[in-house]
């Protein structure tokens, strides 16, 4: 296993199900000093909702060797893969980088996915970083702690990091600035429903800068003192990168494995590298099978990430396993503002060449009468002609955004928005109006679609 988190942990546990260690040994290596943890938990614990950054970590390197027989190596960098030799080349970290070549019969790449990180942000200069890993949490979580302590914060990118770590930032006390090059953050949403965003970002004191584009730096003595655009600098004595991630596929490049057009490990169902016999590959450094639009997508998700790790296990171990596609369904958080989505957005969908339909309402989490009832927005995309539902966005406050799910198995199993409509869902006042609001948004877009 190269990777220690989801994908590769994942897949190690699953084949060790299916076979012992006398008859399978099992080897992972691992950059980091940490295995299978959330570093979707990372802006909470920074934020200071989780206490103990250990609380993330669900499997421990130790517990990985003692109960499961899988030898994992931390502080272990793969540098090379030889396919012909059928061997990986690692370099001990905390050894002086002492070489170590390890022969595998079946090899799993699950190297996860790396910050974008512009030239600019490639100086050197200290206070920068980035969050993927456990890692880089722990880096940040420790600058933030130096004395003096920094006091003003710069988040470069609206996406769900961004936002998430911004408002992390002012839960720690900072003062914060949030530069996004697009009209809105949160591009993950319409621009319509990414605006409610950043109507919210701003409400919690969060400086909102859209439509600005960074090009620098600037630092005092290596430490970074402010963030440059064409319209101004902004100061800054921490700077959070949310631009968004790429596969981390360089050593695969290298060893000749096939990527695919999203720069992804081309895969098969069962998670087999195509043309590469023995060798797998899971989690955020693939593609994967839209399935609404039939094309490949990078989309990283934790969620992903482990089923596909299953699916390449248990084939590995001897089973038959497939992993389906995706949709991309996702959910945040921006202080009691949830935000969902799932399946395509008007710009994919106009991309993929659909024609179709959109549909807004407004309700609520609960009955209008009953105590907490909260507002929400919902929208709709259904394809005009057959009606299936090609994709659904939810902006709202207490229970909206786990709204997603039913629109998700809907998307899923290609249903149109009128089959919608007849949907069975709970209702109590104290969860739902008596028409939920998954229903309203269906038959508005039934309506939209002139079908009554």
């Amino acid at each position: 296993m190269i990777g220690g988190d989801a994908g590769g942990m994942s897949a190690a546990s699953q084949a060790r199900r299916r076979r012992s260690a006398d008859d399978l040994s099992i080897v992972a290596f691992e950059r980091g000093r940490f295995t299978s943890y959330s570093a979707c938990g990372i802006p909470y614990w920074v934020g200071g909702l989780v206490e103990e950054r250990d609380e993330l970590i669900a499997r421990t390197p130790a517990v990985f060797r003692d109960d499961f027989d899988i030898d994992v190596r931390t502080r272990h960098e793969v540098v090379d893969i030889d396919l012909d030799r059928r061997e990986v080349i690692a370099v001990a970290l905390d050894e002086g980088r002492r070489e170590v070549r390890e022969p595998f019969d079946q090899l799993v790449y699950a190297t996860g996915a790396v910050p974008v990180h512009p030239h600019w942000a490639q100086e050197g200069i200290s206070g920068v970083f980035g969050v993927q890993t456990l890692d880089d949490g722990d880096a940040l979580h420790a600058w933030l702690q130096r004395d003096p302590k920094p006091a003003r914060a710069v988040v470069v990118g609206g996406g769900y990091i961004g936002v998430e770590m911004a408002e992390a930032m002012i839960n720690r006390g900072l003062a914060v600035t949030l530069v996004e090059r697009g009209a809105q953050p949160m591009s993950t949403v319409d621009p319509d429903m990414g605006a409610l965003v950043a109507d919210k970002l701003r409400s919690l004191g969060i400086e909102v800068l859209s439509g600005r584009t960074v090009t620098g730096l600037g630092h005092d003595g290596g430490v970074v003192s402010a963030v440059h655009t064409a319209e101004g600098s902004i100061p800054a004595d921490i700077v959070v990168l949310g631009l968004g991630i790429k596969p981390n596929t360089a050593l695969a490049r290298t060893a000749g494995l096939p990527l695919g057009p999203t720069g992804g490990i081309r895969v098969d169902l069962r998670m087999r590298v195509v043309g590469a016999p023995g060798v797998w590959a899971a989690g955020d450094c693939v593609e994967s099978v839209h399935r609404v639009t039939g094309r490949p997508v990078h989309i990283a998700l934790g969620t992903h990430a482990n089923k596909q790790g299953r699916v390449a296990g248990i084939n590995i171990g001897g089973g038959y396993a497939t992993f389906p596609g995706v949709i991309g369904t996702a959910v945040t958080r921006v202080c009691d503002l949830e935000v969902a989505r799932t399946g395509l957005l008007s710009k994919e969908a106009e991309a993929a060449g659909f024609a179709f339909v959109t549909a807004s309402v407004e309700s609520t989490n609960r009955a209008g009468y009953f105590p907490g009832a909260d507002p929400m927005t919902v929208k709709l995309l259904a394809e005009r002609g057959t009606g299936r539902l090609l994709g659904a966005q939810i902006v709202g406050r207490s229970e909206a955004a786990k709204r997603i799910d039913p629109l998700a198995v809907a998307l899923w199993n290609k249903m149109t928005v009128e089959d919608m409509v007849g949907l069975d869902l709970g209702y109590a006042p104290p969860y739902a109006p008596v028409w939920d609001p998954v229903l309203i948004a269906a038959r508005k877009a039934v309506e939209a679609l002139g079908i009554h």
